[in-house]
């Protein structure tokens, strides 16, 4: 029995030692690496999760820092900003202020009794008032206008009165209050008596005055004052004395603003009259062909034109209707042309007699060449003129009818005056004479050799038929009205 207990004994004791040794061999190596590497791992893992965390933290606090700082930073700007303005409107309201201050001074040095000092005041407002509209404006609300036109009054003070003239004149610039203001307080009649008061006026006082003139008459509401006040027999004289005279460069500047005036006051119609009251109109069309002024003179003739007085006065003066017809065929001067078009346009509509004159004059031919060569608006305004030109009643005539050499030839057919190769007899006889089918073999001969002109000209082909084209330009132009 005893010895059965001590063989189960050693029996146990050798399973035991036997799965210790197994355990030691291969499983307690694995257990202990097992143990350790998860020990080793949790710690690492911790200490990581430990260290993001932290790296985080400092990650959102230094973004949070940077969103302040950049917040923070338009507001300076803005500030600064907002100072920068407030210096800078301080520093304007300054300059105004002084401006002001320095503006109501010279109106006070205008309104003394001692000459020098208002001389000195109305060149410096005429400094002043040179390149500032605010000055203008501000200088006419402090009251410099009712000065520097009793200036006017001051006898024998020529330096006086040239600068009160420019200092108005320079107020009057962009400013139409300005300008019925100076009207307003009598500076025109105070002007023209300036010129009547001595004999010989200086010639720097009527320079000023002319361009006075020009300004004045630029608003609407001073050209019926400045025209009936006696200041176009003033502009017209001034015209003729300066042709009568050598020319300069002081003369032509004269010149050019005088003719500029007369322009705006010949825009009001009323003014048409004190016009013709002078020999401006015969004056005008003989400075025609004086290049430096031509465009304006036609300009002027173009606003007489347009009442029945300025035609019948543009039509009495002699050879008026030649000379326009002559500017026809200035092709380097189309700005001529344009406005001698314009002119010979509303007379040919409005006057028989007008119309004769310039057929006899030989106007088809050089229409026919400003239909060809002439800008848009001069060949438009030639085919109006060749459709007012007419033979029987209510016909028109091809622009071959009207050329130079058929009032001549039509003569020698029916022997009679110029108005037969115009106007027929109203009979109504509708057949074709021999005398009337030479005269069209004359025409058309007169036609080639016209073309043959203009085509050498305009330097085009020798062989150039025009035939279809002049047709359509002379029997499709059927209405008087005059929208050019």
């Amino acid at each position: 029995m005893a010895q059965c207990h001590r063989n189960h004994a050693a029996s146990k004791t050798t399973t035991h030692f036997r799965l210790w040794n197994s355990l030691s061999a291969s499983s307690f190596r694995r257990i202990i690496f097992d143990a350790v590497s998860c020990g080793g791992s949790s710690r690492h893992r911790h200490n990581g999760d430990d260290l993001s965390t932290a790296a985080s933290t400092e990650s959102s606090t230094s973004a949070k820092q940077q969103r302040l700082e950049e917040d923070e930073r338009p507001t300076e700007k803005l500030s600064d900003l907002l100072n920068i303005a407030e210096r800078e409107t301080e520093a304007d309201a300054k300059k105004k202020e002084e401006t002001l201050s320095e503006l109501k001074q010279v109106v006070k040095e205008l309104r003394g009794e001692d000459l020098t000092t208002r001389q000195i005041a109305a060149a410096r407002v005429r400094f002043l008032a040179k390149e500032d509209s605010e000055v203008r404006g501000s200088l006419a609300m402090l009251g410099a206008i009712q000065p520097l036109v009793g200036m006017l009054d001051l006898e024998e003070d020529t330096h006086s009165q040239i600068a009160s003239l420019y200092a108005l004149l320079n107020l009057g610039i962009g400013n139409d209050a300005n300008k019925a203001a100076i009207v307003k307080v009598g500076a025109v009649h105070k002007m023209l008596k300036l010129i009547e008061s001595r004999e010989g006026p200086d010639s720097s006082v009527c320079e000023a005055i002319v361009a006075n003139f020009l300004g004045l008459s630029a608003l609407d509401s001073n050209k019926p004052i400045i025209g009936s006040s006696g200041a176009i027999p003033f502009l017209v004289r001034t015209l003729q004395n300066l042709y009568d005279e050598k020319s300069s460069s002081s003369s032509s500047h004269v010149k050019q603003d005088a003719l500029r005036a007369l322009f705006n006051l010949t825009i009001f119609q009323a003014n048409v009259s004190f016009v013709l009251e002078t020999d401006l109109v015969a004056f005008l069309v003989n400075a025609i062909g004086d290049m430096e002024v031509s465009e304006r003179v036609l300009s002027i003739l173009g606003n007489l034109v347009s009442s029945p007085e300025g035609r019948k006065c543009i039509s009495a003066v002699r050879d008026a209707i030649p000379v326009l017809v002559d500017v026809l065929h200035w092709v380097d001067s189309p700005g001529c042309q344009e406005k001698a078009s314009y002119i010979l346009m509303i007379m040919a509509h409005k006057a028989y007699g007008d119309r004769q004159t310039m057929i006899e004059a030989g106007i088809a031919s050089s229409l026919l060449e400003l239909t060809l060569l002439g800008t848009p608006l001069a060949q438009k305004r030639a085919s109006r003129i060749l459709g007012c030109l007419r033979i029987d009643k209510g016909k028109q005539v091809s622009g071959a009818n009207v050329s130079a050499p058929i009032c001549a030839s039509s003569s020698s057919f029916n022997g009679g005056g110029k108005e037969e190769c115009l106007v027929e007899e109203e009979d109504g006889a509708t057949g074709m004479s021999e005398e009337k089918k030479a005269v069209n073999q004359l025409v058309q001969q007169s036609l080639q050799n016209n073309m043959m002109k203009i085509v050498k000209r305009a330097n085009l082909r020798q062989d150039f038929v025009p035939s279809q084209h002049f047709a359509a330009l002379t029997s499709t132009s059927t209405s008087k009205s005059l929208p050019f």
